[in-house]
């Protein structure tokens, strides 16, 4: 029987403690009045004590919508496995709030001020977008890895994630204020690429528990719907305060609007007798969100985000249907949760409609050839690095779980009995209903 590996857990806590000491030497709340230009090349701070405090003040709820995004949003949209709820919400919570305490670390040393990481509002905002690839990526070996494999995974691919985002916006001086490219397409190719090395021949014909109920269906629309609804505040958080941020907003709220209605009909299109796919409506619905974010408060009007909106939920749709079971069949890439199709190919779209946008003098400053370096780069450390992550957890002492015990809670946490015994009945209730179709 398998057997849960306990050293490297106390390794990953006396880790965490040195880590924490650090951050303690290292990092101040912020109350100096400087600009933040540093930070994000996009955003200003005021320049008064009083007005950097009103920002402050301000973009609270812009970065409370986005932590709801973190840990509502992606928690929930991955609790369509019917017996890995507990983890999926679990670890999503365990992930974030460890990747966040690293990402304000390693993202802060590119802009240390008297040798400290001075905290404001926007670091923290970014702590949260370093989470994001991270969570991304999980969806891509979602119930195939151990919790101290993920924890692996976040040092890692937020390290490689800090050096790309200064990579981008630094040196390159692209435009990327919804990260289509520096966390969607990044998050997405980083965890097909872990998912590609630690390829399980074991499960290339499917797993039982790799699949939805009716219940963990629903449970997973609920981080949907929190997700759609606050995608405009993550594409606008770092943009510049006033008239550009507004912009964002409006943009992406279009954007998915637009994707909801192409998700919808090509679901409907694509499905047996016209009906639609709980799957497609889940994700491909905020595949506009991601679309739409390198261009977002640039102006491309009502109808170009509109129009990359409608693009992009007919991609992520057709994608789900036809192309994740050639990446998995063909290319030994199981993406557990489609990662691909609503964040890889989305967040590609959104490079190259940044690319055209700014060749067309949509974005003052901008320079075309630097936007597709961004996108250049962004694919280039995520496939890389992702690669050279998945070896290292691929090593035997991270407990990594059994093909059996793949998709299960009970591996990993303390199940109720009841629960056990609901979903034998209802696997047995499939089982027969299958044999009957049959």
């Amino acid at each position: 029987m398998f057997k849960v590996e306990r050293r490297p857990v106390w390794f990953l806590i006396k880790g965490r403690v040195k880590a924490t000491k650090r951050i303690c030497e290292s990092v101040l709340y912020n109350s100096t009045s400087r600009r933040h230009s540093a930070e994000k090349k996009t955003n200003h701070l005021p320049a008064t004590k009083s007005s950097a405090a009103l920002t402050s003040l301000l973009m609270s709820p812009v970065f409370q919508d986005v932590h709801v995004m973190i840990f509502i949003g992606f928690g929930f949209l991955m609790t369509f496995l019917k017996r890995y709820g507990f983890s999926s919400v679990g670890f999503n919570l365990l992930l974030a709030a460890f990747g966040l305490q690293w990402g304000l670390l390693t993202q802060g040393l590119w802009h240390l001020e008297d040798g400290k990481i001075k905290v404001t509002i926007f670091k923290i905002i970014n702590a949260d977008f370093s989470t994001a690839t991270v969570l991304i990526s999980f969806g891509a070996v979602l119930g195939k890895t151990s919790p101290v494999q993920l924890l692996i995974m976040t040092v890692l691919e937020i390290s490689l994630f800090s050096i790309n985002e200064h990579l981008v916006a630094q040196i390159f001086k692209a435009n990327d204020v919804g990260a289509s490219m520096i966390i969607h397409a990044f998050g997405a190719y980083f965890g097909l690429a872990v998912a590609r090395v630690l390829y399980r021949p074991g499960l290339r014909n499917g797993h039982d528990n790799d699949g939805s109920v009716y219940h963990s269906d629903l449970f997973a629309m609920i981080g949907t719907v929190f997700l759609w609804m606050f995608w405009p505040s993550f594409n606008s958080a770092i943009a510049d305060p006033g008239l550009t941020q507004l912009t964002a907003v409006i943009n992406t709220y279009l954007s998915l609007a637009a994707c909801v209605l192409s998700a919808y009909a090509i679901s409907s299109l694509v499905e047996h007798k016209g009906k639609l796919d709980m799957v497609h409506i889940q994700n491909a619905t905020l595949a506009g969100g991601v679309a739409v974010g390198t261009c977002a408060d640039m102006a491309i009007g009502p109808y170009g985000a509109m129009l990359i909106g409608f693009v992009a939920g007919i991609i992520s749709t057709v994608g789900f249907k036809y192309l994740t079971p050639i990446l998995a069949s063909n290319l030994g890439i199981q993406d557990t949760c489609g990662v691909h199709n609503l964040h890889g190919m989305p967040g590609i779209l959104g490079g190259l409609a940044g690319i055209v946008a700014v060749a067309l003098g949509k974005k003052e400053g901008g320079d075309a050839a630097m936007q597709a370096a961004a996108l250049a780069s962004s694919l280039g450390f995520a496939l890389v690095g992702g690669a050279i992550t998945g070896f290292i957890m691929k090593l035997p002492f991270w407990g990594q779980p059994p093909d059996q015990n793949c998709y299960d809670d009970s591996i990993y946490w303390e199940v109720p009995e009841e629960e056990e015994e609901h979903e034998e009945s209802l696997a047995h209730a499939d089982h027969s209903k299958n044999k009957a179709e049959v």
